[in-house]
């Protein structure tokens, strides 16, 4: 049943493109496929298919409209827009060529990548010492000529290595470690942490903007609380630390946490690290935290299909509702994929995720 306290909304049926930093109005028209994908990891990534087989812009005479690299090229920039609003800001990586069976009409594939592509590309082995993570973040920024936009905390590190690692997959273990999240608006490298993201609220109703959404609430991947050993060398004694529910501070909501649900329902579950050792306290503290919180967050898992709005995408939270006291409320965004076909028109599914049920 639909919320009542939602509305119906015109909105944009097809994304228009501006290529090489113009806009081009064909292209939309030319459109038959769109996947524009974004994950908390990092590096949005967009591919478009289009029909290519037209008079050709010179002569009129039917030909393969994009494999003379005017429209489409290596590195060029590319934007998708829903009216005003950039989805996608990202430069071509890849050009494809699809010929279907049964003699239908040939096809075109740009395939492109956001900033981050240049650090998945960039493979180094280097050691940085006496340093924290929000250091290391401004200097791989400043490497790439992008705008560090960094908040964080954590410990200083001794010695951090990177060992035959792009930058991006070194910056990503590093986000891990300290329960960062690592996105790009433009030329701008984002790392923060979850509470401080601060992206908007959207609001989707079943029956309305939410055109279809599972829900799963699972224990399998909780634990009671996470522990994390090691050596102090500084001090020249053992570390133990712990982390449980009070970590998730407020993102809890007042809702009952899964840990807690675990140990009511199937008894205390409890876990040790043991992949990696900390030389110290803080370290280890935070190591067991962004741990305890991974998993915490993903108690309650929706994954549904709305309607397209700018403003879902990763780190937004959703508001579902319309789906019944358990499950509605709100929702962190996780993945998303704005997709666009010829058979289902322009639509956006995500993933998003939440730590606890209604008490």
């Amino acid at each position: 049943m639909a919320d009542a306290s939602t509305t119906s909304k015109l909105r944009v049926s097809r994304p228009t493109f501006n290529v090489g930093g113009q806009d081009n109005e064909t292209l939309a028209n030319g459109l038959l496929d769109l996947l524009i994908a974004e994950s908390t990891q990092g590096l949005y990534h967009c591919e478009a298919k289009f029909g290519n087989w037209g008079p050709a812009a010179d002569s009129g005479s039917p030909s393969f409209l994009y494999f003379d690299r005017q429209t489409f090229d290596f590195g060029k920039a590319l934007k998708v827009k829903l009216g005003d609003d950039v989805v996608f800001d990202g430069r071509i990586s890849a050009l494809e060529a699809r010929f279907p069976d049964g003699g239908g009409p040939p096809e075109f594939v740009a395939l492109a990548e956001d900033r981050f592509q240049d650090l998945r590309m960039t493979r180094r082995t280097r050691t940085f010492t006496q340093v924290d993570d929000a250091t290391i973040f401004q200097q791989i920024a400043s490497d790439h000529g992008l705008t560090p936009d960094v908040s964080l905390t954590g410990p200083t590190h001794a010695v951090l290595a990177q060992v035959n690692q792009s930058d991006l997959a070194f910056l990503r273990e590093r986000a891990r470690s300290v329960d960062a999240e690592l996105w790009l608006d433009g030329t701008t490298l984002h790392a923060k942490s979850r509470t401080d993201r601060g992206a908007s609220t959207v609001t989707l109703g079943f029956g309305n903007e939410l055109r279809e959404v599972s829900v799963t609430a699972d224990l399998a991947g909780q634990r009671s609380s996470v522990t994390m050993t090691g050596w102090d060398v500084a001090n020249k004694s053992a570390i133990k630390e712990d982390a449980g529910d009070s970590v998730l501070g407020s993102e809890l909501g007042g809702d009952k946490s899964g840990a807690s649900i675990l140990g009511q329902s199937l008894g205390e579950r409890k876990e040790s690290l043991v992949h990696t050792i900390p030389l110290g306290t803080d370290e280890a503290r935070s190591r067991a935290e962004s741990f305890f919180k991974a998993g915490a967050r993903r108690f309650v898992l929706a994954r549904g299909v709305a309607q397209t709005d700018a403003k879902l995408r990763v780190g937004a939270k959703v508001d579902l509702r319309g789906i019944g006291p358990l499950f509605s409320g709100k929702y962190y965004v996780s993945e998303v994929r704005h997709v666009f076909d010829g058979g289902k028109g322009l639509r956006t599914e995500f993933v998003a995720e939440r730590p606890g049920l209604s008490s």
